[in-house]
């Protein structure tokens, strides 16, 4: 069973189709309601809405996923039968193999009630029309972006310790396809740290500056203090969005004060000092962070749904 405790929860949707090929009688009969084992449809739809809802008792590797909604619609052809899934889940993996489920079970479901009348039925097609969500559905990527890590910490700016969530950051950020300018090691001094985060922005034009350390409520974490003298705009729903991915994980995440905001053109974004701190920030953010550097050039969201939405 795969491993998805590092993922976000987003808005999965999926769509199913299946058909089966019937006799023309068969259809006539559904229609004048003389199906010897009453309505087809109606026990179809639950039969499907049902299977949907227990996939992970049916599909070994299947993850229990909350279902938000799971449609049935079934249409009569002259001699098919077409039953069309949709399923939606506000979660963690996606819903496809319930939408593939809830439509097998429809359809074999027809065909339990309409064998003793059709003999030669058959279930000719079970197939995915659509899946949506999770970050697969992102299509925002680092190319073309710069990017630099500043990592705050005393020790290792002096050299009793050894940097590893800055490295680590670094990777995650090129794997992203951001180019990364390099990492800079800072002490825990607020004036630095502004004077960094400005150099970086105005000088170097630096698109993402990712700061690690010092976020916490140590007598040294200053870094959230720096980040709110230099930034123009805060993004207190990034900052939200860290807090509780991380909570979720780890409890003592809420004590995180991480900012996240814009100056000029240049977005900077807080994680915590600790390799698992970045690691959360990075499945928290990333890709759909990027995003913010489409709306800092005036191109909107550029989604259909974002505007019937208000968004």
């Amino acid at each position: 069973m795969r491993d998805v405790s590092s993922k976000a929860k987003t808005l999965r949707t999926a769509k199913a189709m299946a058909t089966v090929k019937v006799q023309p009688s068969t259809i006539e009969a559904i229609k004048s309601g003389t199906v010897p084992k009453a309505d087809p449809l109606g026990v179809a739809k639950v039969g499907g809405i049902q299977a949907a809802k227990n996939t992970s008792f049916f599909i070994p590797y299947c993850h229990q996923v909350p279902l938000d909604f799971v449609g049935v619609d079934i249409t009569l052809g002259n001699n098919s039968i077409t039953i069309q899934t949709e399923v939606k889940a506000i979660w963690k993996t996606g819903v496809e193999m319930e939408a593939l489920v809830a439509a097998s079970a429809s359809a074999l479901t027809l065909y339990d009630m309409l064998k003793p009348i059709d003999e030669s039925m058959e279930i000719v097609s079970i197939k995915l029309l659509e899946k949506k969500g999770g970050k697969s559905s992102i299509k925002e990527t680092g190319e073309g972006l710069t990017a630099g890590v500043l990592v705050m910490s005393d020790s290792v700016s002096r050299g009793l310790a050894q940097d590893r969530s800055g490295k680590f950051l670094e990777e995650q950020l090129r794997g992203l396809r951001l180019k990364v300018i390099g990492v800079r090691v800072l002490p825990d001094d607020r004036a630095r740290i502004e004077n960094e985060i400005k150099t970086m922005a105005d000088n170097e034009r630096v698109d993402l500056i990712v700061t690690t350390g010092g976020t916490g409520v140590g007598p040294r974490d200053v870094t959230p203090e720096a980040t709110l003298a230099v930034i123009d705009r805060r993004l207190e729903g990034v900052e939200e969005m860290l807090r509780s991915f991380g909570q979720d994980r780890l409890p003592t995440a809420m004590l995180s004060r991480g900012v996240v905001g814009i100056r000029g053109k240049t977005l900077i974004i807080n994680l915590p000092g600790s390799k698992g701190g970045v690691e959360d920030g990075i499945n928290a953010l990333f890709p759909a962070i990027l995003h913010t550097f489409r709306m800092m050039r005036g191109e909107g969201h550029g989604r259909k749904g974002d505007k019937e939405l208000g968004r």
